[in-house]
């Protein structure tokens, strides 16, 4: 098996690669049958994003701190894992956003994409789900769209809820919410496409973040599941990530 071994800069992630190539061998990422990402969850979505276009599935090793979509790292046996290893799939968001000098940035985001005040005062949003306005104004410190695979992370700390893996939805979370006063957001169905409409762009500016790509000062943002788009990931049996999100509501 051809193994690419891949880490992030901290020194356990760093030792562990020195020890993981001498005991397996290396090969890049483009003749790898697997690619194992050893650090934590930041560094696997990193990972996941610069690998999109290669065939083989990413598998991670927690070598950083929560490691939500790692496995435990172990360096004995590790090709037996591999092959018993179930493979998961994940379709990212596609992230379009306009910045008021009028320049679009595009993004794509495995976990959010989420909304945030960029100044003092709270951000006034306008909320459309498939071309049809739903809220005429939420007034917040921000508001993010979750995947499944992301429902634990942001999503969960702005006390949005853990969607299971294999559910067809998506989360729209606000965050800090004035009015409504306390609206916690809504359940979408994966194919809606959300629109957030920045109100008094100039005085209560917003900056949107696809998985920390960020983009300043954004008039509008325009929210997806793209689905031409699918990211590997390969588990240990029974620690799957709907095992994961199943579990993670009982602790």
């Amino acid at each position: 098996m051809r193994i690419a071994f891949l880490a992030s800069s901290a020194p356990v992630a760093q030792s562990a690669h020195s020890v993981l190539t001498s005991q397996y061998g290396n090969t890049t990422p483009e003749q790898a049958d697997v690619i194992v990402a050893l650090g934590g969850d930041g560094f696997m979505l990193k990972t996941l994003h610069e690998t999109v276009d290669l065939v083989a599935p990413v598998y991670g090793m927690n070598r950083g701190t929560v490691g939500f979509l790692m496995n435990e790292y172990h360096e004995e046996g590790l090709v037996a894992r591999l092959e018993a290893a179930e493979e998961e799939i994940i379709n990212p968001l596609s992230m379009t956003a306009m910045d008021r000098a009028g320049h679009c940035h595009k993004a794509l985001a495995i976990n959010e994409v989420s909304l945030l005040r960029a100044g003092p005062q709270a951000a006034r949003l306008k909320i459309s789900v498939d071309g049809r306005q739903r809220l005429e104004e939420l007034v917040c410190d921000g508001a993010l769209v979750s995947t499944p695979a992301g429902s634990t992370a942001y999503n969960y700390s702005a006390h949005g809820p853990i969607l299971p893996i294999g559910s067809d939805v998506l989360a729209l979370t606000a965050i800090a919410a004035f009015r409504p006063r306390r609206w916690q957001g809504a359940l979408l169905p994966s194919s809606a496409k959300v629109r957030f409409d920045v109100l008094e762009a100039d005085k209560r500016p917003v900056m949107a973040d696809a998985d920390s790509i960020s983009c300043p000062d954004i008039q509008w943002v325009e929210i997806q599941t793209e689905r031409s788009i699918q990211h590997k990931i390969l588990f240990d049996p029974g620690h799957g990530l709907e095992e994961r999100l199943i579990s993670e509501q009982f602790t």
